[in-house]
């Protein structure tokens, strides 16, 4: 690539920086743009939704999703791999990384835009990333509640409502403490190096671990956690990809207990909603309710994942954890 890339993004975008932790661990030029009202026309020029990150290749050309973004990179720049050899756990990483983004951003948006002291922190941290030079910093104070009146309601669109709640806290809590077992005596969730399933859930823990209730408890509680979370700031190969068998004593609970426990069930289950036009995604956890607005985009991921699957879906050893942890049922075509 001649010239470097250009990311235009924020500070408080767990999928900006997971995309910026991922250029840094690839050595991949690229130019920092932290998106304000300074900036804003060139940020319409090329986005064609209002989504970060956006980032500009070599002849300006466009693209704003994380994941398709790391995954066109890695295919130019595939030293070092974020992909393990091996066919299970190669699938396995695909599948937290979906996981990450798809479930961990509502254990995270749920806490920030919540508890009081987490809103208020989150519009002041907003607002001076917004509005960062003279004269428009002195507009700060006005534009602090004016964020918190519109971020607030748009957390029942990442399913933070009242029927929600109770689930999104108990899988914050249960993840973190599997997190914890998991990353005590490794560098990264499948090694001595970070995999594509690293950049999808550390984009949103890492975002948590900046905010007040959500950062208190992981100092207080998960310091291995907190430790993988500074190292993906930048991350570096420490090692290589563990053999799966070693991994599975501790990741077993996060595969078995939130995936196929919580986030498969949830994103199938808008999948069919979508298909049968119900505005209204609803299904049970335990017995008790979990409802949320259905939407295409996360039809459509489910359907990457599982053409992600197919081509390896025939390994005994990956086909054997999906089926132990009760992955299989929801990842199937039928």
């Amino acid at each position: 690539m001649s010239e470097p890339l250009r990311l235009i993004g924020s500070e408080m975008s767990p999928y900006t920086l997971k995309l910026r932790a991922f250029l840094r661990y690839k050595s991949i030029p690229f130019e920092w743009t932290e998106r304000s009202v300074h900036n804003n026309a060139l940020f319409q020029k090329y986005a064609k939704v209002q989504l970060i990150p956006l980032v500009l290749f070599p002849g300006n050309e466009a693209m704003q999703d994380s994941t398709p973004i790391i995954e066109r990179l890695e295919t130019e720049y595939p030293e070092p791999s974020v992909h393990p050899e091996d066919p299970a756990s190669y699938f396995l990483s695909a599948l937290l990384e979906e996981y990450g983004d798809e479930w961990c951003n509502k254990l995270m948006f749920q806490y920030r835009w919540g508890p009081k002291v987490d809103r208020w922190s989150s519009a002041r941290r907003l607002t001076h990333l917004m509005l960062p030079r003279y004269p428009l910093r002195a507009l700060r104070p006005v534009m602090t509640p004016v964020l918190i009146r519109r971020m607030v309601p748009r957390m029942a669109f990442a399913g933070a409502n009242a029927t929600n709640l109770p689930h999104l806290r108990e899988s914050w809590f249960r993840t973190v403490e599997i997190l914890e077992e998991h990353l005590a005596h490794r560098a990264y969730l499948f090694g001595g190096r970070p995999a594509f399933g690293d950049f999808g859930i550390w984009g949103n823990f890492n975002q948590a671990f900046s905010d007040p209730t959500c950062g208190e408890h992981l100092r207080a509680n998960a310091p291995a956690v907190v430790a993988w979370i500074e190292r993906m700031m930048d991350p570096r190969a420490a090692g290589d990809f563990e053999p799966l068998a070693s991994l599975l004593p501790t990741l077993t609970a996060l595969l078995e207990e939130q995936v196929a426990g919580r986030f498969l069930p949830w994103t199938v289950a808008n999948a069919h909603a979508l298909e049968a036009g119900e505005p209204i995604t609803r299904l049970t956890f335990d017995g008790e309710p979990y409802e949320q607005k259905t939407f295409k985009y996360h039809a459509w991921s489910l359907a990457q994942l599982k053409a992600k699957l197919r081509p390896v879906a025939s390994d005994p050893a990956l086909r054997d954890v999906l089926d132990t942890t009760g992955c299989s049922p929801y990842l199937s075509d039928g």
